[in-house]
């Protein structure tokens, strides 16, 4: 059975309005009568309540934003996945901004404590920042930074002060939750240089757009597959932003040369249909920023209808 975690935390993010990503895949599916998946009331939905924090930026955290908060949500957030998967659910999150993910993370190692867990990031940004390292202190660039435990020193530009420092060792936790060999790219293709550095130290799987276009899906799945084979566990977590802007603006962080909508379908269905993927993510859909294409609402719903299917389709059998 799927269960439905909607966590609309902007908290992470450089941009606001990732907070209305689940009002906007709600208000889609109700104009389409064939998404009768009950998005649309709130039975059955598990809604991970929001921290709320001052406008005014703390300076004991410009290298971190918002991060005492952060650390909140990520409580909650793994909190509701262990609950959902110890109740033998499929958690399917709809997130805010991608800092978020983290808590996600976290919650299926508490999960499956034994169990290896893979890393599918759909993206077309690497998130591995640290603190240490971030240009921006924005905290939604370094969600897979805390699942594999990395401060990346070697790449520092900030000395983060010592409140910042002793509330990001509580993201990191007290072990890696992921090796950083087990995580996977997709549609990566804005990356810095501190990240570049942990890709290629660790020998993480990247296929870009022109690689998934050159050799198609079924190929560049096998070798997610190969690559994830001793992974127990499968986490999919998809930024809107992997898309092109051409599909629709309404996202934080657009990057041109981008998945189409057709392709990322193709992804999230062939995923959604793998026995080892146990939950998966929809993040950083941002309707306030919509200018040209569909609206991201109108897109998301649609892949998050289609993808829905998927799962149902296999779990039943």
């Amino acid at each position: 059975m799927i269960q439905l975690i909607s966590v609309m935390s902007e908290l992470g993010a450089g941009t606001e309005g990732s907070s209305g990503g689940f009002s906007a895949i709600v208000s889609a599916s109700s104009k389409h009568s064939e998404n009768a998946t009950g998005l649309h009331n709130s039975n059955g939905i598990v809604i991970v309540e929001n921290e709320q924090f001052s406008a005014s930026l703390n300076p004991d955290f410009r290298h971190a934003k918002n991060l005492r908060e952060i650390v909140t949500m990520y409580n909650r957030i793994s909190s509701a996945i262990e609950s959902c998967v110890l109740d033998d659910k499929f958690p399917f999150v709809i997130s805010g901004d991608h800092s978020n993910a983290g808590g996600t993370v976290s919650g299926l190692k508490r999960s499956w404590m034994n169990s290896r867990i893979g890393l599918v990031w759909i993206d077309a940004h690497a998130d591995l920042h640290s603190p240490f390292t971030t240009p921006s202190g924005n905290v939604h660039g370094m969600p897979v930074a805390t699942a594999i435990k990395e401060n990346n020193i070697e790449n520092a530009i900030n000395q983060p002060s010592d409140k910042t420092i002793d509330l990001w060792g509580k993201l990191l936790g007290d072990e890696r939750r992921v090796n950083p060999s087990d995580v996977a790219y997709v549609g990566l293709r804005s990356v810095e240089d501190a990240e570049s550095f942990l890709i290629q130290k660790y020998g993480m799987g990247v296929h870009t757009v022109k690689e998934l276009r050159n050799r198609g899906v079924d190929k560049v799945i096998r070798d997610i597959e190969l690559q994830l084979d001793k992974c127990d566990v499968i986490y999919v977590s998809f930024d809107v932003d992997s898309m092109d802007p051409s599909v629709s603006n309404g996202t934080g962080t657009p990057v041109n040369d981008g998945l189409s909508k057709k392709e990322a379908l193709e992804l999230l269905q062939t995923l959604a249909s793998h026995s080892k993927v146990k939950c998966i993510e929809f993040t950083e859909i941002n309707p306030s920023l919509d200018s040209i294409g569909e609206p991201m609402g109108e897109v998301a719903s649609h892949l998050f209808h289609e993808t829905i299917n998927c799962l149902n389709k296999r779990l039943s059998k």
